[in-house]
């Protein structure tokens, strides 16, 4: 199999440095739609400036560049083993070049590696064989402030009267953007996983967040579902950055899975507006990134 180091190290590049053309466009249209000369307006001003100082210099466009998260989608008779040797080599590869920050703090000794290494669980690699012959690698950088105030909700909900329905549902999920108010630097984007248990609950609401901002869920009930959750956490007046206005989240999108019946578990991923996420895409010798 072929030596993807350096095309690993170019998606990290591009990932920290360049954000896709969907984010920048919904914060765009954040930016038209508040209050001219508002905070909150300045805020997504000074937001969009940094944005095209990073993509010109090539520089990180937030100085936490979080959690490295890999979904690999491989072809059958590639090695998993050396794809994990080859994204690790691109991480400290990428360090050396400041595309990333060293993040890789041991929780025991608190000490840093320096390189972006931890043990098998930093960086996050999800493997996955699929058919045909192409190899897709999402990558996404998923910053400490955000992930603080994710959330994970045990349906029935007594204290917030929810039930185990979208219904409630919806109350959880606009609870945790009402408690998560600034400190994950909004406008955010929610990741919601319903069912599973509460470790793939927690996967699959990142996962999700790989959805391009302007698509529609294909079902139909979800769908309505994500765009009453955007209008109704736009309507507490959090804003950006908690300075007030009428964007505190950019988009929502959902997912559901098969649960026990004991169990009906709904997790939160909240991403910050610095959704930095990119995709490689490799075909026989092709090489290319979306």
């Amino acid at each position: 199999m072929r030596d993807l180091t350096q095309d690993f190290v170019e998606l990290i590049r591009r990932a920290s440095t360049d954000l896709s053309p969907d984010v920048q466009q919904s914060l765009e249209k954040a930016r038209d739609v508040e209050e001219k000369g508002s905070a909150a307006q300045s805020a997504l001003i000074t937001i969009l400036d940094n944005v095209e100082l990073s993509r010109q210099n090539s520089t990180p466009i937030c100085q936490d560049t979080g959690t490295p998260i890999f979904y690999v989608h491989y072809p059958e008779g590639w090695s998993t083993r050396k794809l994990r040797e080859q994204i690790r080599a691109a991480i400290v590869e990428a360090t050396k070049k400041s595309y990333l920050r060293p993040n890789a703090v041991d929780a025991i000794t608190d000490k840093n590696t320096g390189n972006n290494l931890g043990d098998d669980a930093f960086p996050t690699i999800h493997f996955e064989e699929v058919e045909g012959d192409t190899l897709t690698a999402d990558y996404l950088m998923k910053g400490g402030g955000c992930e603080n105030v994710g959330a994970q909700y045990s349906l029935p909900n007594s204290q917030l009267g929810a039930g185990r329905d979208l219904a409630g549902v919806r109350k959880v999920v606009l609870d945790a953007v009402q408690k998560a108010q600034g400190q994950g630097c909004a406008p955010g984007i929610l990741g919601v996983a319903i069912g599973g248990d509460r470790g793939s609950s927690y996967y699959r609401s990142k996962e999700v967040l790989f959805r391009k901002m302007d698509d529609t869920n294909p079902d139909p009930e979800l769908a309505r579902l994500e765009d009453r959750l955007t209008d109704e956490a736009n309507q507490m007046g959090i804003g950006p950055m908690g300075f007030g206005g009428k964007t505190t989240v950019l988009g929502t999108k959902m997912t559901g899975m098969h649960r026990l019946p004991a169990s009906y578990f709904v997790s939160v991923s909240y991403m910050c507006w610095a959704h930095r996420r990119r995709r490689l895409i490799v075909r026989g010798e092709e090489v290319s990134y979306e």
